[in-house]
């Protein structure tokens, strides 16, 4: 099965230098794939003779405007409709690729995949998921930012697409979900989420009932189903505490020639941990309830770190994400699963 992919070359802080060299290393691990690099020709074509890299498997599709990481949503789906981003949305909504990869602006980004793509029949708002370490492997969470208001429907159908991408990506046929709130006990929490778990326990989802924060990196459900403020709160806290253990780990070590040297035996074990809390191999945020695979790199990354964008937007469109949120929809339409918002 040959996948393509349209990459925003010159998304996020530093553009062809970091997608092109990922892009080149997807192609070298992934022989099915073809990507289509979009953006400034003449750049990319001196990104890729500086790579010394030719491939039939790669092609280019110029675009002759950027969307700053600073700009409005608005003014980019205003004003810059030829930039690589929107471009690059467009090959979707051509059938020329099957996902889209950028590392821009995430305002934008969102804004207009949702007014080319528009949104899946069922579904109200598109949500943002990823995964995140946990001690029984990886949570998927889902809203990270997109929506901070929530109906409960909005909710279940959060629920139902992060059920459905995790059943196609892992092969579990019945993922389980869990409602994040304040307590276990389903009086607990808003009057929304409270309708929301009503919805849940009676919907065809492998529901668990209601999770508490440290439940997401215990790895007690598959999937954690919150609003994206809440969402959004938890992973940015999530990633300070990363950050705060790997300065005091760091500055424990270097206290004195003991501790240095303690630290030099403990290398192997140090970067086992290192690597299985590196935030890198985590990148890749999806963008879903479209009619279409949008993927979102973090600004900043680095070529390691885009790479696994590329992947995830590679494991979506192989095991057709799209098509069984659409089944699993469906299913659901009896509880009412649409609000007022796509009446």
């Amino acid at each position: 099965m040959t996948i393509t992919l349209a990459v925003d070359a010159m998304g996020g802080d530093h553009g062809p230098s970091v997608t092109i060299p990922a892009s080149i290393n997807a192609l070298s691990k992934y022989d099915q794939l073809h990507i289509i690099l979009v953006g400034d020709k003449e750049l990319i074509q001196t990104e890729l003779q500086k790579n010394k890299y030719t491939n039939t498997r790669l092609s280019i599709q110029h675009a002759s405007e950027v969307v700053e990481m600073d700009e409005s949503p608005q003014s980019a789906l205003k004003n810059k409709k030829d930039s690589s981003m929107r471009v690059a949305i467009n090959l979707i909504k051509e059938e020329k690729a099957q996902a889209c990869v950028s590392a821009g602006n995430t305002g934008a980004l969102m804004a207009t995949a949702r007014y080319v793509l528009k949104m899946l029949p069922g579904i109200d708002r598109p949500a943002i998921a990823s995964s995140l370490p946990s001690q029984k492997g990886t949570t998927y969470m889902l809203d990270l930012g997109a929506n901070t208001d929530c109906t409960a429907e909005n909710l279940l159908q959060f629920a139902v697409m992060g059920a459905m991408l995790v059943s196609s990506v892992t092969g579990n046929p019945k993922p389980s979900v869990g409602l994040l709130n304040i307590g276990s006990e389903d009086m607990k929490g808003t009057e929304v989420v409270r309708q929301a778990g009503e919805l849940l326990r009676r919907s065809h989802l492998n529901f668990y009932g209601n999770v508490e924060g440290n439940d997401i990196f215990k790895g007690t459900t598959d999937v954690v189903v919150c609003d994206g403020f809440v969402g959004n709160v938890a992973l940015k806290t999530a990633e300070g505490i990363a950050q705060l253990m790997g300065r005091f780990l760091t500055q424990e070590f270097k206290r004195n020639w003991i501790t240095k040297s303690m630290a030099f035996v403990s290398l192997l074990v140090l970067n086992r941990f290192k690597k299985r809390l590196d935030p890198r191999r985590y990148n890749g945020a999806s963008f879903l309830g479209l009619k279409g695979i949008v993927v979102k790199s973090h600004g900043g990354a680095d070529s390691y770190s885009f790479f696994y964008a590329i992947r995830t937007a590679i494991e979506e469109s192989k095991n057709n994400v799209l098509e069984n949120i659409q089944k699993q929809l469906e299913l659901e339409m009896p509880l009412g699963i649409s609000s007022s918002e796509n009446l």
